[in-house]
């Protein structure tokens, strides 16, 4: 099977979510999602590995490169055939219901035959949650809310990180063609949204009937569901279907400004071009009267014929950016080059974490970073966390390390955010720490009230420097919980303290819109990895992406700024919290 990666991560990834349902023990679950997470961000083909070269990339371990060897043998790993026959595959959908753990979806199944949405639905109507023993009317209460914001998240749009691996893959594949001048992914993808639908890749190219005929025939394709001579419509990996246009150098611009929309953009300037006297299509901008050709060739040359500023494709929403493009008042947008470090990341100190501090530290500076924030999880997290004599133990480390890396290491923790807004450690402990992210990651189905009061609580201490992951999203996995955004900028601004924009594409967390809501305010902001492997650094680029859409500006972003701008602003924040106490 070519590209054997993202097959072999969903098996890995189901194989941890069925042991959780038969009961084994976090720790084993922990290591197979460390499978899942390894094989994942592996940028190498694993289905092209033997058992050695498999046992030497980093995470997978002997244990994980044999069942990778079974997958390729056999397509399937033999351990997740014999699980999927001891749990109900039912089960697995209901543990995605957030708040509904899986000992209660186990409870549910056995005792009410629960084994889908449709079927709790209906044990919540009739009154049969309650009775159960060690549930009642507030579960169902909690379980009809946490239904409604799954229905209100439904979608059949695909994740942007169910997607990246083969859609990127299959652009180098497309590029590398004889006869292409350039391909890009254009639509929701080039406009960086936290979903995709399907997928647009425009190629440029003199000869369209051999490149879709070349495509059409690479080893990615599963399907070709239609073909003409300048359109081709494939079904890829992961049921991803791909439109595949060919385009003339003349039009390249036309086609990049149509096909990468929005929709609702693509009205509003196709307006635009009547109110002059011209049409847009995907062909070029010409003259109504005439038919003569105005522009085509470039993007900037048909916003630059409308009276427009070029609009970046993250901002073409129609959320405002024609009427700024007219006026002039384009944000400058925040670049990845433009980021001078990275203020979330992990090391193997943290039990999540994949690679060393070395190792990590060399991939911040490959990346062109100047610093970068180790933040391994604090003790609260107890699967993962570190006590406060281990990170001491890491302090001494970093200092050791100050001169042998390519970066800066600030010394820093994700504290976990309790259910009143507690911390890790004592405040002595606390402020020995060069930089905190902290974050939200239990009782995660508490209302809107609740989890703002916790995170307030949190932003007021001297040492939480940024909150991370505001809304404890997994795309396509789980919902945000809700949270009074309003409150929780208002008070983010009181106390000088930053909201992360995790660029995990999982997470992308800040959304777009809060993002927006955070720079209209004035709030700061972080973009950060969230890193757990070197290659997760690269994820920065949906960070930025995700800021993009929601305006952000160098000015907005702290980690835009050197390692001594990020010292002043940590100073500031415990000299402002210092004051007010």
């Amino acid at each position: 099977m070519p590209w054997a990666n993202e097959e072999l991560g969903r098996q890995f990834g189901e194989i941890a979510e069925l042991l959780k349902l038969s009961g084994a023990d976090r720790f084993r679950v922990r290591a197979y999602e460390r499978a899942r997470d390894a094989v994942n961000a592996a940028n190498v083909d694993l289905g092209a590995l033997g058992a050695a070269e498999l046992a030497d990339l980093p995470g997978i371990g002997g244990s994980t490169a044999g069942k990778i060897v079974e997958f390729q043998n056999n397509g399937e790993i033999a351990m997740l055939t014999e699980l999927r026959t001891k749990v109900p595959s039912g089960l697995v959908t209901l543990v995605r219901v957030p708040g509904l753990g899986p000992k209660t979806a186990r409870l549910l199944y056995d005792k009410l035959g629960v084994d889908s949405l449709e079927a709790l639905r209906a044990a919540l109507d009739e009154g049969h949650v309650r009775g159960l023993a060690g549930l009642g009317l507030k579960t169902e209460e909690k379980l009809r809310a946490s239904l409604a914001r799954v229905d209100a998240t439904a979608t059949q749009r695909m994740p942007l990180a169910d997607v990246i691996g083969v859609a990127e893959e299959f652009l180098a594949r497309v590029r590398a063609l004889p006869g292409v001048r350039d391909a890009v992914l254009a639509g929701s993808y080039r406009r960086v949204r936290d979903t995709v639908k399907d997928l647009d890749l425009l190629v440029a190219t003199d000869t369209p009937v051999q490149v879709l005929e070349a495509v059409a025939g690479d080893e990615l394709v599963r399907d070709v569901l239609a073909a003409g001579d300048t359109k081709l419509t494939v079904r890829t990996l992961r049921e991803l279907q791909i439109d595949v246009r060919a385009v003339e150098p003349a039009s390249w611009g036309a086609a990049l400004v149509y096909f990468t929309g929005s929709k609702a953009h693509n009205v509003r300037i196709r307006e635009r071009a009547l109110r002059r006297g011209a049409t847009l299509n995907e062909y070029g901008l010409f003259s109504r009267e005439e038919g003569d050709h105005l522009a085509g060739a470039g993007e900037d040359d048909i916003y630059r014929a409308l009276g427009l500023e070029w609009i970046a494709p993250a901002l073409r929403e129609d959320r405002g950016e024609v009427d700024a493009a007219a006026n002039g008042a384009l944000p400058e947008l925040v670049t990845l080059d433009e980021l001078r470090g990275d203020l979330h990341g992990h090391s193997d100190w943290s039990g999540d974490g994949k690679a060393s501090i070395d190792e990590m530290a060399t991939a911040a500076a490959a990346a062109g970073l100047d610093f970068w924030a180790v933040t391994d999880h604090a003790e609260a997290l107890a699967i993962n966390g570190l006590t406060a004599a281990q990170f001491a133990d890491r302090r001494e480390v970093l200092a050791r390390m100050a001169d042998e890396v390519g970066v800066v290491l600030l010394d820093g923790a994700e504290l976990n955010i309790g259910l009143h807004g507690e911390l890790d450690y004592d405040d002595d402990v606390l402020a020995l720490f060069d930089f905190c992210v902290a974050s939200v990651h239990t009782a995660l189905e508490k209302d809107a009230d609740a989890q703002t009061a916790r995170i307030v609580r949190a932003m007021r201490h001297p040492s939480v420097h940024a909150i991370g992951h505001l809304t404890g999203r997994k795309i396509g996995i789980r919902p945000g919980f809700d949270v009074h955004l309003d409150r929780i900028l208002e008070v983010a601004l009181e106390t000088g303290t930053a909201l992360e924009v995790n660029a995990s594409p999982r997470r992308l967390d800040l959304s777009d819109e809060m993002v927006r809501r955070a720079v209209d305010a004035g709030v700061t902001l972080t973009i950060s990895s969230d890193a757990h492997t070197p290659s997760e650094i690269a994820n920065l680029r949906f960070g930025v992406g995700t800021a993009q859409r929601g305006w952000a500006q160098v000015s907005d972003v702290l980690n835009c700024r050197d390692v001594d701008g990020v010292r002043e602003f940590v100073a500031r924040k415990r000299a402002r919290a210092g004051s007010s106490t």
